[in-house]
């Protein structure tokens, strides 16, 4: 059985291409990962090391913990680390990661809230359909009989409560927990929002846990079904390690090591830009249609004909009944069912039919009578600069 965790299951739903290269094909790449998670991680060891020392009755001062992270940092950072907002340096993550461990210093000194029984654990349970979940609690603690799972964020988005209500990854830690720790009464999942100063807590029950767990399980089923890994272009493309070889970049890439005249003459710029063109003309014409249709029908009306003559051609206008339909579709459907027409008056829906055969979520026998082919459709939309981030 494999071992999936949070972050498996939230790749393969941001985008199958980057599942497939990371999962699948363990393709290694140049760019080792993000500042932000590279800043985020020399946070995440800082604290650790905060409290694996309080274990041996040692506390640090603010001062010793900000140097650990500042030699973590000299030490590790390299030029490769990608850094996808230009207008930031790396020392300004550094300093927020300064800032973070600060302002959780200042807070929770002496840190004497909770007992800790865990950091970065590592660990994993079985989930109901018999794979592996991964559970890496970022602090463990409890106090009496509530135990808290504790996750710390340095994202500069708030979590708010709706997020924290529906989260996957601290509500399944918490299921591991109540598993090892039969005493636990009550398992508090809590987000130490390092950019905010601020906590943001969560509680699930018996029955939203079970529910949780069976969605999860359909999850894997979807990704090991799975046999298609198309991109998904969105804004998280920008933090990709593996943007520099995604068919959705690879030409962008190109450009951006072309000079201005070596662009100018490039031929997919050159396609795009008539392309473009022309379709904006082709929305033109169309609207510009739609206004003289408009000036011939009242025209018609004023002259009281029905055909109109030009140079040479000619132009009938005929009136006819439109039906409008309610807005209220499915009580609309609902009756006409329940009238005995729908198989009369219904018709095939190709777009969610396909939809359904592409999916395997209709019947062998339908699939086994269709064929597939490749085809292709183009979209026009603004190309976004860097700086437009």
């Amino acid at each position: 059985m494999t071992c999936y965790s949070h972050s498996r299951i939230s790749t393969f739903e941001q985008c199958r291409y980057k599942y497939k290269l990371q999962y699948i094909d363990k393709i290694k790449v140049d760019v080792p990962t993000t500042i932000e998670c590279f800043m985020g991680d020399l946070v995440h060891r800082t604290l650790e090391k905060l409290y694996a020392d309080l274990k041996f009755q040692k506390l640090n001062s603010k001062e010793d913990l900000l140097k650990f992270y500042n030699n973590l940092w000299d030490k590790e950072y390299t030029s490769e680390i990608l850094i996808a907002k230009q207008d930031y340096s790396a020392d300004n993550y550094k300093q927020m990661g300064v800032k973070f461990i600060s302002d959780y210093y200042d807070q929770y000194k002496p840190f004497d809230q909770m007992t800790i029984l865990g950091l970065e654990t590592q660990d994993r349970m079985t989930l109901p359909d018999g794979n592996q979940w991964h559970v890496r609690i970022d602090k463990l603690a409890c106090k009496d009989k509530t135990y808290y799972v504790c996750d710390y964020k340095t994202n500069s988005r708030m979590k708010d409560q709706e997020d924290a209500d529906s989260d996957r990854q601290l509500a399944l830690y918490s299921v591991w927990v109540k598993d090892k720790f039969p005493d636990a009464e009550k398992v508090v999942l809590l987000w130490h929002m390092l950019a905010f100063n601020k906590e943001v807590v969560s509680i699930r029950s018996d029955d939203e846990l079970k529910k949780l767990q069976n969605d999860t399980v359909k999850a894997i089923k979807t990704i090991e079904a799975c046999n298609d890994f198309p991109q998904n272009t969105s804004a998280l493309c920008n933090y990709c390690v593996f943007k520099s070889i995604c068919p959705s970049f690879k030409h962008e890439l190109e450009l951006e090591e072309k000079t201005v005249e070596e662009f100018k003459e490039d031929d997919g710029v050159k396609l795009v830009d008539e392309y473009a063109q022309l379709d904006i003309q082709e929305k033109d014409i169309k609207k510009k249609k739609e206004d003289i249709k408009s000036r011939l029908i009242e025209f018609s009306k004023q002259k009281e004909v029905d055909i109109v003559y030009g140079s040479n051609k000619k132009a009938s206008i005929k009136s006819y009944d439109k039906v409008v339909y309610p807005e209220d579709k499915d009580a609309f459907l609902n009756l006409i069912k329940e009238k005995g027409i729908y198989e009369e008056v219904s018709m095939l829906c190709y777009p969610k039919l396909t939809s359904r055969i592409n999916k395997n979520q209709i019947d062998p026998e339908i699939i086994s009578l269709t064929s597939k082919e490749t085809d292709y459709r183009i979209s026009v939309s603004k190309r976004k600069n860097r700086e437009d981030d």
